[in-house]
C-alpha cells in the first residue's frame, strides 16, 4: 500500500471511530455513571498508549523529561483526559446526542477567543464571518432542541459549551509542550496522570463492578474516541503529502454521527441539528481555509 492510500486508510479508521462516539457515549451512559465511564475509557486508553510506546520504543525519553516537563504534563493530564471527560459525559448525561455532539464543535471558535485574550494574537476581520456563521448553528441547534422529546437542560447545553471551552484551553496549553514530545510519550503521560487522578478520585466517589455489556461499552468510548482515532489520525497527518485532506475528511465526522445517532438511539434529527450542524462547519472551514487566505501561500490546516 502507497503512502497516499495508507495516509487515507488511516484517515478513513479514525472519522469513522469518531463518527460512532456520540452513540457510545450514550449507550456507555446507560449502563455507567459519568465516573465510571471515564475510568474504564481512561484505562482502555492508556494500555492503547502503553502498547503504543512499546512498538515505538519510546520508554527511553522517559527518562530525558526535565522536571519541569512532568509537572506540566501532570497538569494536562487533570484537564485531559479527567476535566474534559468528566464534562463532556456530563452533558451527554443531559442532553440528546444530537444537541451535545455538535455544540462541542464550538472548540475551534473558543480557541480563536482564548488566543486573543490570553496570547494577544488579534482576531483577523474576516474570521469575524466564520464565527458568527458558527454562533448562529450552535443557536439553531439549541432553540430547535427544545423541540425534542423530553425538551432540553440548560445545564446540560452549560456542559456542552464547558467542554468546547476547556478542550479549546488544552490545546492552547499543548501546543507549547507538542514540539519537545514525541506524540506517543505525550498521550501516555497525558492518560497515566489522568489514571492516578482516576484511581484517587474512585476513594471518594462510589464505583460499582460493572456488567460485562457496560464493561464493553466503556472499553469502546477508551478505544475509538481516544485511542485508535488518536494513533490513526496522527499516522495519517505524518505519512501524507496532502495534509489538507486528511483534516478536511474530519468534517464528515459529525455528519456521519448523526446517522448512527438516529439508527442506534432511534433520536428522530431534527432539521435544526442538521442546518446548525452545516453553519457550525461552514463557519469553521471559512475561517480555516479562506479568512486567512494569501496568495501563493500554503494554506496550514488544522484537524478539528
Amino acid at each position: 500500500m502507497n503512502s497516499p492510500t495508507k495516509s487515507i486508510v488511516l484517515a478513513s479508521v479514525a472519522v469513522l471511530s469518531w463518527s460512532t462516539v456520540a452513540t457510545a457515549f450514550k449507550v456507555a451512559l446507560s449502563y455507567l455513571s459519568v465516573f465510571e465511564t471515564l475510568f474504564i475509557a481512561c484505562a482502555t486508553a492508556l494500555v492503547i498508549f502503553t502498547i503504543l510506546m512499546t512498538v515505538e520504543k519510546s520508554w527511553g525519553m522517559l527518562k530525558k523529561l526535565s522536571p519541569s516537563t512532568w509537572c506540566l504534563t501532570a497538569v494536562m493530564g487533570l484537564l485531559n483526559p479527567v476535566t474534559y471527560y468528566l464534562v463532556l459525559f456530563e452533558s451527554y448525561d443531559h442532553l440528546p446526542a444530537q444537541v451535545a455532539q455538535p455544540i462541542n464543535y464550538f472548540w475551534p471558535i473558543a480557541l480563536l477567543i482564548l488566543l486573543a485574550i490570553f496570547n494577544r494574537q488579534p482576531i483577523p476581520k474576516k474570521k469575524y464571518i466564520g464565527m458568527v456563521v458558527s454562533l448562529a448553528g450552535l443557536t439553531a441547534i439549541s432553540l430547535g432542541g427544545k423541540s425534542i422529546t423530553g425538551g432540553i437542560s440548560a445545564y446540560g447545553l452549560a456542559l456542552a459549551f464547558g467542554s468546547a471551552i476547556l478542550w479549546a484551553v488544552y490545546w492552547m496549553l499543548n501546543d507549547r509542550i507538542k514540539h519537545n514530545l514525541p506524540e506517543s510519550v505525550s498521550l501516555f503521560l497525558g492518560f497515566m496522570f489522568g489514571m492516578i487522578y482516576m484511581c484517587i478520585g474512585a476513594c471518594f466517589v462510589q464505583v460499582s463492578i460493572p456488567s460485562a455489556p457496560a464493561l464493553m461499552a466503556g472499553m469502546y468510548v477508551g478505544a475509538f474516541e481516544i485511542g485508535i482515532p488518536f494513533i490513526c489520525f496522527g499516522m495519517a497527518i505524518r505519512t501524507t503529502d496532502n495534509p489538507a485532506l486528511i483534516n478536511q475528511m474530519c468534517y464528515l465526522a459529525p455528519f456521519l454521527s448523526l446517522f448512527f445517532i438516529s439508527m442506534v438511539l432511534h433520536e428522530p434529527i431534527m432539521p435544526t441539528t442538521f442546518i446548525g450542524l452545516v453553519l457550525i462547519i461552514a463557519g469553521i472551514v471559512y475561517n480555516q481555509y479562506f479568512a486567512t487566505r494569501v496568495k501563493h501561500s500554503p494554506i496550514k490546516s488544522e484537524s478539528l
